[in-house]
């Protein structure tokens, strides 16, 4: 039961302004590498995202922009399962960036923990990545990229284990999902499987029309 999960923060509304990313290994249901990187996006920070999440100008002065971290990043992501919590989110997020520095996609297949919770925990009020985190008794310090990226390894492997099933692909599989993907030159999201259309059922063939004599009906007869 191999993953990684990763949580990228930003500096303003532009999904090209990553400032943070955390990310999160899992190799046999175990987590064995944690990491945080400070990305510098030269760009603008708006004050609702410092609020959000507390990193500033400053804190990234110095840091590595994300082409040039991008040589680290590429061998955790390339050939992996890639979970996010609201995905659609952070893969945009990984795209608008490398577009930005002009770098090809890496391939790889991804998943919601979001979309699956949802599907999964319908009972639930909401299914933000702190309220599965409170139901299941994850510690989360909300929007600190690691701790989010931990969060979310931690609800699939809940998620799994829920299901008994032995990996991430099989589990979006039994709930009706296709994986997301990443590759070279384009991305496919993750969504719910097409439904199997019905067959449709034979026309009921007309009786064949008898043949006119050429003759007025008997009433129309006139003797």
């Amino acid at each position: 039961m191999d993953f990684t999960a990763i949580d990228f923060e930003t500096a303003n509304a532009s999904r090209s302004s990553a400032c943070s990313l955390g990310l999160v290994q899992v190799r046999d249901g175990i987590i064995t590498r944690e990491q945080v990187w400070l990305i510098d996006p030269r760009q603008h920070f708006s004050g609702m995202n410092i609020a959000i999440h507390g990193i500033t100008p400053a804190m990234v002065e110095g840091q590595p922009t994300f082409r040039e971290l991008w040589p680290t990043l590429e061998p955790l992501l390339a050939g992996e399962v890639v979970i996010a919590h609201n995905a659609a989110f952070d893969m945009s997020v990984l795209r608008y960036c490398l577009d930005e520095a002009a770098i090809g996609y890496p391939s790889f297949q991804y998943m919601c923990t979001y979309l699956l919770g949802k599907k999964m925990l319908g009972e639930l009020p909401s299914h933000k990545l702190n309220v599965l985190s409170g139901h299941f008794g994850i510690s989360l310090r909300h929007h600190d990229a690691l701790e989010d990226a931990r969060a979310a390894a931690s609800i699939l492997l809940k998620l799994i284990e829920k299901e008994a099933h032995e990996g991430p692909l099989q589990l979006a599989q039994s709930q009706g999902y296709l994986p997301g993907t990443i590759y070279s030159g384009g991305y496919t999201p993750f969504k719910a499987a097409p439904k199997p259309k019905k067959p449709k059922e034979p026309k009921a063939k007309r009786p064949p029309a008898k043949a006119s004599s050429g003759k007025p009906p008997y009433s129309q007869v006139r003797g």
